[in-house]
């Protein structure tokens, strides 16, 4: 299986980027992983609705040119899963005919309508707010706990 993470910026902070390439390098062993950072469209300091609509549509662009298989968009009207039900979504994306599961993070202005139309399922963290940065360490443990879980692993425990 291959797992295909779609985020809009960069990380800037180490301690951030050292708990990514920890739980990159534990996934190795389940999956094949693949990561891409594209450019977040800059905004004035107070952008209007077109502003954001325009630079979302902008970033939607080069999401499409990565996003394909099982597509889950994270946002906050998702649905919010267990990590035991999280593992079976993933699980259940080979039996469904897909070898690619993609994860898309937007900026912190969401995603473009259509890119969240894509999704065969949305996916919510949580109900509260998350800063994007962390969301993707959060989401990585979340999946490396997804395989865990499917191999009957201690991790979950």
């Amino acid at each position: 299986m291959k797992i295909n993470l779609i985020v809009i910026g960069k990380l800037k902070e180490d301690y951030l980027r050292s708990a990514c390439a920890e739980y990159v390098k534990r996934l190795s062993r389940y999956c094949t992983f693949e990561m891409h950072e594209l450019d977040e469209c800059r905004l004035s300091d107070n952008p209007s609705g077109k502003e954001i609509e325009t630079a979302l549509q902008k970033e939607s662009v080069q999401i499409k040119k990565y996003a394909k298989g099982m597509i889950i968009p994270m946002c906050i009207e998702g649905k919010q899963l267990s990590s035991v039900k999280f593992s079976e979504k993933i699980s259940s994306a080979g039996v469904n005919g897909f070898s690619t599961v993609t994860f898309i993070i937007g900026s912190s202005f969401g995603l473009a309508p259509e890119i969240k139309s894509m999704g065969s399922f949305k996916l919510s963290m949580s109900e509260m707010t998350f800063p994007h940065q962390l969301a993707r360490v959060m989401l990585l443990e979340q999946i490396y706990r997804a395989f865990q879980i499917a191999e009957g692993g201690k991790y979950h425990k």
